[in-house]
C-alpha cells in the first residue's frame, strides 16, 4: 500500500472513531468544575467530542423533556418526566448530606405557615420544588424565578419565602434573610439517605457503550480538576453567579463529592426512594423499570 493510501486510511479511521454529542450543564461551580477538563480536551474522552452549552437548570430540564440533547445535567424531579428518553449515568450527579434546598424569609415565618405563603421557587420541575412539595403539599401559591433572583424577590416582598439552591445557600444570611426550614435535613431525617438533587443523563438512543465512555470521561474530568484546580478556575469564575472565591470553593466542596464519582448502592437507593415518595404523594408519575445506565 502506498504512503498516500495509508495516510487516507488513517484519516478515515480517525473520522470514523470521533463521535460528536451535545452536552448541557449549568454554569454553577460544581458543574463547571466537573466538566471543564472534559470539554476542553484535558482528559481522554475515548474518541468523543462535545458540542456543549451552559443553561439554567430549568432550561436544561426543558430540553431534556423535549429529548433534544444527548447528554445533560437535569433535576431528578424533571427526570420523572423525561425518564422514557434518558438513563441516569453513574458519574457526575449532585447528591450529598447537608446540601439540600433551604426555605428562607425576610420576616419570621414558622414552617407551619408556609402553606399559606407566597413561595418563590427556582423552577417547577427542580428537585428543590419536589422536596418542598413532599413536605408542604398544601403550599400551592408559588412563583417561578431564576434561582439567583429569589433572594431579591423575598427581600422586596414579592414573595413571603423563597426556596434557595446553589450559591445562594452560602450568601442568604449576609443578604438579611433567615432560615425557615432545611428540606435536605428533613429528607435525611425521614429516610436516612443523602439528598438527591440532580444527575447526568444520557439519551436512550445512544449506544450503551458510548454512554459508558461518557461516564468514564466524567470521572477523569473530576480527577483532573481535583489534581489541577487552578486550571479550571478561570472557566468556573467566568460563569459563576457569585464571584466570591471562598463561596465558590465551598460550593464545589459541598456538591462535588464521592457520589459525583459514583452513585454507588447508597446513591441509587436515595434516587429510587425519592421517586417512590414522590409517587406516593402524587407529585410524579411511575417511572420505567430501568432508569440507570450502569
Amino acid at each position: 500500500m502506498s504512503n498516500l493510501m495509508k495516510f487516507i486510511d488513517s484519516i478515515t479511521l480517525t473520522v470514523r472513531e470521533i463521535m460528536r454529542l451535545t452536552l448541557g450543564f449549568s454554569p454553577c461551580p460544581n458543574d463547571t468544575f466537573i466538566f471543564e477538563a472534559m470539554v476542553h480536551g484535558r482528559v481522554d474522552t475515548e474518541g468523543l467530542e462535545f458540542d456543549w452549552f451552559l443553561a439554567d437548570v430549568e432550561e436544561l430540564n426543558r430540553r431534556a423533556v423535549e429529548g433534544s440533547v444527548d447528554i445533560t445535567k437535569m433535576s431528578f424531579h424533571a427526570y420523572a418526566r423525561a425518564a422514557s428518553g434518558y438513563l441516569i449515568l453513574d458519574a457526575g450527579s449532585a447528591l450529598g448530606r447537608s446540601n439540600g434546598p433551604l426555605v428562607v424569609s425576610r420576616r419570621k415565618i414558622w414552617p407551619d405557615e408556609l402553606n399559606d405563603a407566597m413561595i418563590a421557587i427556582p423552577g417547577r420541575y427542580t428537585t428543590a420544588n419536589l422536596l418542598f412539595s413532599i413536605f408542604w403539599p398544601g403550599a400551592l401559591r408559588k412563583r417561578e424565578y431564576l434561582f439567583s433572583d429569589i433572594p431579591e424577590a423575598v427581600l422586596s416582598g414579592e414573595a413571603d419565602a423563597g426556596l434557595i439552591i446553589h450559591e445562594t445557600r452560602f450568601t442568604y444570611q449576609a443578604m438579611g434573610l433567615g432560615l425557615v426550614a432545611d428540606t435536605g435535613a428533613m429528607w435525611e431525617e425521614m429516610t436516612g439517605l443523602p439528598v438527591p438533587l440532580g444527575g447526568i443523563v444520557v439519551n436512550r438512543s445512544i449506544d450503551p457503550e458510548v454512554g459508558a465512555k461518557v461516564n468514564r470521561a466524567i470521572r477523569r474530568s473530576i480527577g483532573y480538576a481535583r489534581s489541577s484546580p487552578l486550571e479550571s478556575m478561570e472557566f468556573i469564575r467566568k460563569h459563576a453567579c457569585e464571584t466570591d472565591e471562598e463561596v465558590t470553593r465551598e460550593h464545589i466542596k459541598l456538591y462535588v463529592n464521592s457520589f459525583s464519582l459514583s452513585l454507588g448502592e447508597e446513591g441509587r437507593k436515595a434516587i429510587e426512594r425519592l421517586f417512590a415518595v414522590a409517587q406516593e404523594k402524587g407529585v410524579t408519575e411511575p417511572l420505567p423499570d430501568r432508569i440507570f445506565l450502569l
